[in-house]
């Protein structure tokens, strides 16, 4: 390859990684604006981290004092989490008029399920190894399903999702 098609192209390669690095940064700053607007009007005190890593933007937002208020703002199994995910993303969405696929986190919940699904990936394969021939995990949203899946492959196993809307779940088999 000539040199001038070369310096091009590594060229092209740096613009497009700091033209997706500061659109991450861009999409952090909406969400965190977006974010402290609501925990002003909730009035709950809380510090809004932003991260950017392995291509997608990761937003946490934690308090030593506010623990039980943003207990609420988790919900049960993080439904509210989900839902404020969501509607941070619509906010960055109607700003930049790109879809975003940040992750909202509050009070290291998904930190915490993240390990709880760890294990559950875990069990499912010392059952598969231990002679039973699929096991299927409970229903669970989208995110989850991935990080299961990713779990059970570095296992060495074999997951695929079934079932539709709130009934889809993961059915982890042997690798053929």
């Amino acid at each position: 390859m000539p040199a001038e098609t070369e310096n091009a192209v590594e060229e092209t390669i740096h613009h497009d990684v700091e033209t997706g690095a500061s659109r991450l940064e861009e999409e952090g700053d909406i969400a965190a604006d977006y974010l402290e607007e609501l925990l002003d009007i909730a009035d709950i005190d809380g510090d809004i981290d932003i991260e950017v890593r392995n291509g997608r933007t990761y937003i946490s937002i934690v308090s030593d004092e506010e623990i039980e208020a943003l207990k609420g703002l988790v919900g049960h199994d993080g439904e509210v989490l989900d839902a404020l995910q969501e509607l941070t993303r619509l906010s960055v969405l109607s700003a930049t008029g790109n879809r975003s696929r940040l992750v909202l986190d509050i009070s290291g919940y998904r930190d915490r399920r993240n390990a709880e699904l760890a294990q559950i990936a875990k069990d499912a394969a010392e059952a598969i190894k231990g002679g039973t021939t699929s096991v299927a995990l409970a229903p669970m949203g989208a995110y989850e399903r991935k990080i299961v899946h990713d779990a059970i492959a570095e296992l060495g196993l074999e997951s695929e999702s079934e079932g539709e809307g709130s009934g889809r779940h993961i059915v982890v088999t042997a690798a053929q």
